[in-house]
């Protein structure tokens, strides 16, 4: 959900990198905020859990982006992997506006995929939310590793049914797939909502 300062005349919408443990959400968040200049963005701020860890920035549009007079921000956090930190997956989720769900592409790791993602529409739903409603799209990460699954049968697993979503695939330590994943969740946030996409920016 959206948040509007109406001093300030700023909206802020809250994007969650989710997935499972060392799948590239850290990596995906480190990219982007080494990549963009320093007036756009805030400090990344780390909270440890035990072994696992929360990590979240807020950055301004390079285009500084301004619809109907109001200035858009965009907090990017990522959750903890490890099914343990369940309770904290689901904190970070309150008021999400999107998500992007990274999967990793090795055979090895889809029933950690399938189960993180059945995860998250669990955790949605504890706020009368589903996959079904909110914006999201699917990274495709790891996809420079050896035994990484074919991107056919990563759709067929992880993105079938009445709703398919954008996927891209990426490498996201080298910051490939990055901002194409991040602009086109952007994009879907600000046409879900204005309606326009932004079009009618000023």
């Amino acid at each position: 959900m959206s948040i509007i300062n109406h001093a300030e005349k700023v909206i802020n919408f809250k994007v969650v990198y989710y997935g499972p443990g060392v799948a590239g959400k850290t990596a995906n968040l480190q990219y982007v905020h080494k990549s963009l200049p320093h007036t756009n963005k805030g400090n990344m701020v780390s909270l440890a859990t035990g072994d696992d860890r929360t990590i979240f920035f807020d950055f301004l549009p390079v285009s500084a982006l301004t619809v109907r007079g109001f200035e858009t921000r965009f907090q990017l956090y990522t959750v903890p992997g490890q099914v343990h930190y369940n309770m904290t997956r689901r904190l970070v989720l309150r008021g999400v506006d999107a998500i992007v769900f990274v999967a990793d592409s090795q055979y090895e790791r889809l029933p950690e995929n399938v189960e993180s993602l059945k995860n998250l529409d669990e955790n949605l739903r504890q706020y009368q939310s589903s996959l079904d409603e909110i914006p999201y799209v699917i990274q495709y990460n790891k996809r420079d590793l050896p035994n990484v699954a074919p991107i056919d049968y990563l759709e067929y697993v992880l993105n079938r049914g009445a709703r398919r979503v954008p996927f891209f695939e990426a490498v996201a330590v080298e910051g490939k797939g990055v901002f194409d994943t991040l602009n086109t969740v952007s994009r879907m946030v600000l046409a879900g909502q204005f309606g326009d996409g932004g079009k009618g920016a000023a």
